[in-house]
């Protein structure tokens, strides 16, 4: 879904869900799914990924609207055509969940 489709009052509930949680210092993360989908460039080469101009624009307009720092958003492709694995993928997806575990263990080791 594009950030522009979401309703005012959805991103106003994620901001407010967000707002809540940073209260608590539960660390928040975003994940920009179906890359591959919002932008040619990367659809044809996904390593191209950190490089496209639109995909950081997306981002940093998602960041603004519900308050998301840009370096806690990660993009990531979904397996959903595929049926064999692939490198570039995997590499965004455990990136992202390497950085939820580590925010994970630097929140519980705060207590």
């Amino acid at each position: 879904m594009d950030l522009l489709e979401l309703e005012n009052p959805v991103l106003e509930k994620v901001k407010q869900v967000r707002e809540k949680a940073s209260e608590l210092g539960i660390p928040q993360i975003g994940l920009m799914t179906h890359i591959d989908s919002a932008c040619g460039e990367i659809n044809k080469d996904l390593k191209n990924v950190y490089r496209s101009k639109y995909l950081q624009n997306r981002m940093k307009d998602f960041s603004s609207a519900v308050g998301i720092p840009v370096n806690c958003i990660f993009p990531i492709k979904n397996y959903s055509h595929e049926i064999e694995m692939n490198n570039d993928v995997d590499i965004l997806i455990l990136s992202a969940l390497r950085k939820i575990i580590d925010f994970g263990d630097d929140f519980i080791e705060k207590f």
